[in-house]
């Protein structure tokens, strides 16, 4: 039993924010079917690497779905969604704003055939407002929310944060305010329609800067590692690469000062007596640490650093990351096959339930793999599906494979 089984959702987002939402949803147990236009599909399946023509990053966010394409431009694809939204409890899509309502698939109109259904929209911009019609990439939202300009090193160019952080956001929003929509339906019996943005759900996670700003007027600029207000708190240079070090509690620091870098002396110094003088003193606090720092290797002030109490880890590379016996304990990669990529390996669920614990149990599947078995269950027979195929009003990139 999972907690989001016998829940269906018809999934009509693509690239990453709305897959991200209904991959943890489907991890959860429901029961999610992309909608695909075709031939092309979700345009995260045109970027690679590929293997046997099936791109790997598609299949990283798209598992444990169904794909069903089918041509929503034509008034037959049309009434197959009206028929499979009216059997649904929920429906994410992606689109620019009023493009759902073109295409007769918008909320009211869904509303009609099934009133209680829960419906979200994640687009750039959200659907109101100047901007709402603007086309919104991870990338332009970064920009827009300021996240470029306080992240990098002091002085340098704007930077990007190294994922896609406000497609992640956006998602995260949309599956929490899912979630809501459907605890509220549980308790009323109504659906509703909610909607998030890129640029919301990203500015909603700045939290000390916006305390920052409206406290003090600070506008929040690159910091390269530091925290904004503490300190030491930030990543330092060692003999063979860098350490985290999180010692920014009186506490904390004077661990750091004795049992690490064995400077008692520091804690009384008047430029670090306390936070305020340590803030103010940054960059000086920085060149003592690094001296001290780079006279060993990141391991041993690791092992230290650990021995003392204070948090700190390793600075990895990505492989690094994936390669780290924590990492694995922690069933973060797990392996799968699948049907075109063969034996691959995925993130794994990082959400650990005691009762009912979250499943990856399907690859991602192939564009319109499930065309003809989601038909089925809407009572179409073979023939009338037959006839959809020659109508291409659907899609299955491997019928021909399959028949």
């Amino acid at each position: 039993m999972l907690p989001l089984d016998g829940v269906k959702i018809l999934d009509l987002t693509q690239f990453l924010a709305g897959p991200y939402c209904t991959m943890v949803l489907s991890d959860m147990g429901a029961e999610v079917t992309k909608i695909e236009r075709f031939p092309g599909g979700d345009d995260s399946r045109r970027l690679g690497p590929f293997i046997n023509d099936e791109g790997y990053c598609f299949a990283m966010a798209n598992r444990n779905k169904k794909s069903l394409a089918l041509d929503l431009k034509s008034e037959k694809g049309v009434e197959i969604f009206h028929k499979l939204a009216a059997e649904a409890d929920i429906i994410i899509e992606n689109f620019r704003p009023g493009v759902t309502k073109k295409l007769n698939i918008d909320y009211e109109t869904i509303k009609e055939v099934k009133p209680d259904i829960i419906y979200c929209s994640i687009s750039g911009f959200g659907q109101t407002g100047p901007y709402s019609q603007k086309g919104g990439f991870d990338i332009i939202a970064q920009g827009v929310t300021g996240f470029m300009r306080m992240t990098g090193e002091p002085g340098g160019r704007p930077a990007k944060v190294g994922i896609a952080i406000n497609d992640i956001a956006a998602g995260a929003s949309a599956i929490y305010g899912i979630l809501g929509a459907y605890i509220h339906r549980q308790n009323t019996g109504e659906g509703q329609y909610l909607e998030t943005s890129l640029v919301d759900a990203g500015l909603a996670w700045t939290i000390w800067e916006s305390a920052a700003y409206f406290g003090k007027g600070e506008v929040p600029e690159a910091t390269g590692t530091r925290h904004r207000r503490s300190t030491p708190y930030q990543s330092y240079r060692t003999q063979d690469g860098y350490v985290t070090v999180g010692a920014g509690s009186q506490r904390l620091w004077e661990k750091f000062c004795q049992h690490v870098v064995e400077k008692p002396e520091w804690i009384t110094a008047e430029k670090y007596i306390d936070l305020q003088k340590r803030m103010d003193n940054i960059d000086e606090l920085e060149q003592d640490i690094e001296a001290i720092l780079q006279e060993h290797p990141t391991a041993y002030w690791v092992e230290k650093l650990d021995a003392a109490g204070v948090p700190a880890g390793p600075v990895y590379t990505y492989d690094q990351t994936l390669n780290d016996p924590h990492i694995k304990a922690r069933e973060m990669i797990v392996e799968m096959e699948h049907p075109k990529l063969g034996q691959i390996k995925t993130i794994g669920v990082p959400v650990k339930y005691s009762k009912t614990p979250l499943q990856i149990r399907s690859a991602a599947p192939w564009l319109g793999q499930n065309t003809a078995e989601k038909l089925r269950e809407i009572g179409m027979d073979e023939a009338e599906i037959a006839k959809l195929y020659e109508e291409e009003v659907i899609y299955n990139k491997y019928r021909e494979e399959e028949v």
